[in-house]
């Protein structure tokens, strides 16, 4: 059956749909969506590795950095609410430069913040920017991209979260260990000048959706949008699959240094050989779910994810090497879930409400985040000797919240299966 989803793609893209190559200008949208999201999760990946330093620099407990992290996701969840009410009356290109520079003047502001407070402040800028920033790219790629080749494209986006790991996270934490904690984000907002440079230049309009839109007031396509039972299971899934990596990563870094025994200069390096591991699995999650089945490869990954993390919190000092594996092995299949379950999510909007779908599901994935990084900083402690305490009960809740994920990702992938006959 023919789709939307495929008409809008014809409109946007030059090549054929059912074609399996990508031409020239596709791969420059591939790549300029994925740099762009390279420093979109550096910014937000780069305060795991920087919560050994902060907790001491800025005599913060583990509660008042849950709130630096959260307060990102609360703003992005709040503008991502807002932005679906309008997401589908504009170009896809000018959204992309807006929010994309909005982002920038957030990382900027974090650079300059001096305290606890102006840190928390410049975090809600960044929030209120960059949280809707997932939503635009993902409304583009599948605009561009039908499903069959959808794969394959998540998963070159998904190297931004590996290639953050190899290129910014150790070279983060060294600017943050030699030259201070501002210097990441000073690195972020350098590495950001020129992306939106190429998209101004280089990306064309992406406007094929504007031909199905109507007068709907924007408060009514929201409510639309977020009260139809379709959207909604992906709005539930999306929920839980946020929580696990905002529960366990933004205390990661401590709990490795203070618990495991890994010393700030070997940190660097656990990050940076995960990464390059994950710069391979990313495109072979991609294909495998295009050649395999998306959900079959998201339970591989959910089975892979739970048996690490279960394994991973309850540790006690452990060699380098050890940790290092472990980490490959987890963001193994952490990678394999991610990359099939945004391929899945994304065929579940109709076109003409694809913005507003993805604007409501970035929106619940930051309000989730938030809330479950608030919910981490109360579950752990940080005791007076340093050691994290009960990281072994966080793991568990996210174990939970994993499993429960995979029953409702069964029926978004019948519900898929279903629209493609």
């Amino acid at each position: 059956m023919s789709t939307s989803s495929d008409s809008v793609a014809a409109a946007n893209a030059p090549s054929a749909p059912t074609s399996t190559k990508f031409t020239r200008y596709e791969l420059l949208v591939m790549v300029l969506l994925a740099v762009a999201h390279f420093t979109i999760v550096l910014d937000f990946m780069v305060l795991s590795p920087l919560s050994a330093i902060l907790l001491d620099k800025l005599s913060i407990t583990t509660a008042q950095f849950g709130r630096v992290v959260s307060v990102y996701a609360f703003s992005a969840g709040f503008s991502g609410i807002l932005a679906a009410t309008f997401a589908d009356r504009f170009d896809r290109k000018r959204l992309l430069l807006v929010f994309y520079a909005g982002f920038i003047l957030g990382t900027l502001l974090c650079g300059f913040a001096h305290d606890y407070t102006e840190l928390l402040l410049a975090r809600m800028v960044t929030g209120l920017f960059g949280g809707v920033m997932g939503s635009i790219s993902f409304a583009i790629i599948t605009d561009l991209f039908p499903l069959e080749r959808r794969g394959r494209v998540m998963g070159l986006v998904g190297m931004a979260f590996a290639a953050s790991q190899v290129l910014g996270l150790p070279f983060g934490v060294y600017l943050a260990t030699h030259y201070g904690w501002h210097s990441p984000f000073f690195l972020i907002v350098i590495l950001s000048l020129p992306v939106i440079g190429v998209v101004a230049w280089g990306l064309r309009p992406i406007d094929g959706h504007l031909a199905l839109q109507d007068s709907e007031p924007g408060w009514r396509r929201l409510w639309r949008t977020v009260s139809r039972a379709r959207y909604v299971r992906g709005f539930t899934a999306t929920t839980l699959l946020a929580s696990g990596g905002f529960m366990l990563m933004p205390f990661g870094s401590a709990f490795a240094v203070n618990n495991l025994g890994i010393d700030l200069d070997h940190l660097p390096m656990v990050y940076l050989v995960t990464g390059i591991a994950t710069i391979f699995f990313g495109p072979m999650a991609g294909r495998m779910a295009d050649r395999h089945g998306k959900f079959r490869i998201f339970v591989i990954g959910s089975a892979i994810s739970m048996l690490i993390t279960a394994i991973y919190t309850h540790l006690g000092p452990t060699p380098l090497i050890a940790v290092i594996g472990l980490n490959v092995v987890m963001f193994a299949g952490i990678t394999g879930r991610m990359v099939a379950a945004q391929t899945l999510v994304s065929a579940v909007p109709d076109a003409r409400e694809r913005g507003a779908f993805m604007s409501v599901n970035s929106a619940v994935q930051q309000l989730s985040g938030g809330l479950s990084a608030m919910v981490a900083g109360w579950i752990v402690v940080q005791t007076p000797t340093g050691p994290i305490d009960r990281y072994g009960l966080l793991g568990w809740v996210v174990c939970l919240a994993m499993l429960v994920t995979i029953f409702l990702m069964r029926r978004i992938d019948r519900m898929v299966q279903a629209d493609q006959t």
